[in-house]
């Protein structure tokens, strides 16, 4: 049944189905989602209008395109739980807290967060307080009313609630009206709790999952460490109490993953403050490493790519050129190379006070486009596929590094393919199938394809744009690739296929890229003679499968909890004595190993087996050789794997040979 309203104006609203219906002018989603059907207005939660996220609340004027949002969606369930985060966290914090200031609380991924000012310091023992208020107001089911204010009006409600952070982010908008405020428990002038936000919250708390309090950390307003400290409190939502549960299972999983833990436990590496984002490789870590390292070579070699080195320093003017330095430069570590001039107070440090920089770089592409200019490339040159194991610096903020997982300093596996117009269909269709193969060969068989579209700032034409989308999107249908696609996700200068990998507690990571670039080349003035004779641009290929190979090794290692496939186990095989009368066999067994290439180590220690055992497994050592007299009388080894209490006991050629072959790597 239409809505009824007094303006007789009719506009049509297209369906997904596309199915159109005739409303007039000023209709909600919700009174759409009630003319369609009773039950689908009741698991309505907001609605899509025209691609923009909207309220069921909100009039619609024109003729728009319209499909209704549920929590059993993804954008669903991120209004969910940025509604527990405004409107329940919040609420519940000034009811046990009235002194408390609300800074800004947005969703982030699995949860959300909420920073706020504490008069007194907050800890995480104060979290089940502050949810065991949050579910008392979750069972109430209030509905959330939503208004447009004008500037003035808003700043007069926050000032009277004595909200300087929600004043702060009102007095900054340039708007003056259309500040959307959200209530609950009684409207704005009774005094009820509110909230300004961009919407779409959920239309009551009805529609609330489950929730649960995480941790607490700290956090400056807007990122300035000048300005005040606040808490931040995170915390995830979820449609089911089975889904929290599930979801809670995977964190602990996640925390006996930790890749911080197990590098310690099995000496791969360390992290310290005098060098903030970087890795302190050992000698067993860096086997891992080079084992990696030499894979990925081997792949590439084998794919016609051709392997460079390129400056790490380069002079600011060609990032300048490039569009990276107006992008990218607040991210750079930038280098003086001149000694700066003095004033009386002394030396003036400012980019403007050196006649030139440079800058370490932050991704390799311009210095790729550099080798491709030199000399002249022909058509028939083409396609140039140009890869290198790049050290990037990257001037990530100290509180976002984590590990392996975010660094200042990284290597990838990154490379460049030069081509024409006409080869981006096989190039990109023969990257997917290279991809396909590595993360195969590396344990990653559930593999998910999105395409990003062009982001909001960009660089080149709507023509441009359209004919890089069209290109990717056409590739990844040749390649059989079931794929999604993400609007304004895309690099500034071209839109990219990102490749993300399921681990085995069910947590996603983005690695693999391939970004299709008409910019660059003419940016930096790259081109090919055509069979034309005429000087045309290539289009250019970055691709990457690992990405950093340092975020690669630590998400192999918490995939594995440390328990490497073999051919990249720093240390493959442990030979252990049982006595002392065993050490000179030993000795023997673990030279034929190393002489069959495989990377042995000798335990001869005056220790129990036992104990011998049990550390070698704490180090995730795949393979022990147990020895002892009638092993070295026999000629014999007692073969134990990791993880298992069985042992089986072999000749030692036999075992050697077999073990040989297990420790290849896969390609």
């Amino acid at each position: 049944m239409e809505a009824q309203h007094q303006n007789t104006d009719q506009i049509t609203i297209t369906l997904p189905d596309g199915a159109r219906r005739t409303y007039n002018a000023g209709v909600t989603g919700l009174e759409i989602a009630q003319s369609i059907a009773p039950s689908l207005a009741k698991a309505a939660i907001a609605v899509r209008v025209n691609d923009q996220q909207r309220d069921l609340s909100d009039p619609i004027n024109e003729d728009s395109s319209l499909s209704i949002i549920k929590t059993d969606s993804d954008e669903g369930l991120e209004i969910m739980r940025h509604t527990v985060a405004a409107q329940i966290l919040a609420r519940a914090v000034k009811n046990l807290y009235p002194n408390a200031k609300l800074a800004i609380g947005p969703t982030i991924e699995n949860g959300f967060y909420y920073d706020i000012e504490f008069k007194d310091p907050l800890s995480t023992d104060d979290l089940e307080k502050i949810e065991a208020e949050m579910r008392r107001i979750k069972e109430t089911g209030a509905s959330i009313l939503k208004s447009l204010n004008t500037k003035a009006d808003t700043l007069k409600a926050f000032e009277e609630r004595a909200e300087p952070y929600k004043m702060d982010i009102v007095q900054r908008a340039e708007q003056n009206d259309n500040f959307q405020l959200y209530t609950q428990g009684g409207s704005i002038e009774e005094g009820g709790f509110i909230d300004l936000c961009r919407g779409p919250h959920l239309p009551s708390l009805k529609h609330v999952g489950a929730f649960k309090l995480l941790k607490v950390a700290g956090a400056y307003w807007r990122g300035d460490s000048s300005n005040q400290m606040l808490t931040r409190i995170y915390g995830t939502a979820w449609r089911t109490d089975k889904e929290l549960e599930n979801y809670l299972h995977q964190l602990e999983e996640a925390e006996k993953r930790d890749h911080r833990k197990l590098g310690a436990e099995m000496d791969l590496y360390h992290f310290q403050p005098e060098a903030q984002g970087s890795v302190f490789w050992h000698p067993k870590g860096f086997t891992i490493y080079n084992q990696m390292e030499a894979y990925i070579r081997r792949r590439l070699n084998n794919s016609g790519y051709r392997e460079v080195k390129t400056p790490q320093l380069i002079d600011n003017k060609l990032w300048e050129a490039s569009g990276h330095w107006g992008k990218y430069r607040e991210n750079m570590f930038v280098v003086p190379d001149e000694i700066p001039s003095t004033d009386e107070d002394g030396p003036v440090v400012s980019d403007k006070a050196f006649e030139k920089l440079m800058a370490l770089k932050p991704m390799n592409c311009p210095a790729h486009v550099q080798i491709f200019n030199q000399g002249i490339k022909s058509y028939r040159d083409l396609p140039i596929r140009m890869a290198e194991f790049g050290c990037c610096h990257r001037n990530e903020a100290h509180g976002a590094l984590h590990g392996l997982m975010r660094v200042r300093q990284m290597t990838q596996d990154d490379a460049h393919i030069f081509c024409t117009e006409s080869q981006i269909t096989s190039e990109s269709v023969a990257f997917c199938d290279l991809v396909k193969k590595v993360y195969a060969d590396l344990g990653f068989n559930d593999v998910r394809v999105v395409l990003a579209l062009r982001p909001e700032a960009r660089a080149g034409s709507d023509e441009i744009w359209d004919k890089a989308e069209n290109g990717l999107r056409q590739a990844l249908i040749e390649a059989g690739l079931e794929f999604t696609e993400a609007e304004g996700e895309g690099a500034f200068y071209g839109p990219k296929i990102e490749y993300h990998i399921r681990d085995a507690i069910g947590r996603s990571w983005q690695c693999g890229t391939l970004q299709l670039d008409f910019v660059l080349p003419e940016r930096l003035d790259a081109s090919y003679i055509g069979e034309d004779g005429d000087r045309h641009r290539p289009v250019m290929l970055h691709r990457a499968i690992l990405g950093s190979l340092e975020r690669f090794i630590g998400i192999m290692i918490e995939n594995t909890s440390g328990r490497l496939p073999l051919w990249l186990s720093p240390v493959q095989c442990v030979v252990a004595t049982i006595t002392g009368k065993a050490d000179p066999y030993a000795g023997e067994v673990c030279n034929a190993l190393k002489a069959a290439g495989i990377r042995a180590e000798l335990d001869i220690r005056n220790e129990k087996i036992n104990y011998k055992v049990r550390e070698h497994s704490h180090a995730k050592v795949p393979v022990l050789f147990v020895v002892g007299a009638r092993e070295a009388e026999e000629k014999t080894v007692a073969i134990r794997r990791l993880g298992s209490q069985d042992q089986n006991v072999e000749s030692l050629e036999k075992a050697i040979e077999s073990l040989a072959n297990e420790c290849k790597p896969p390609y």
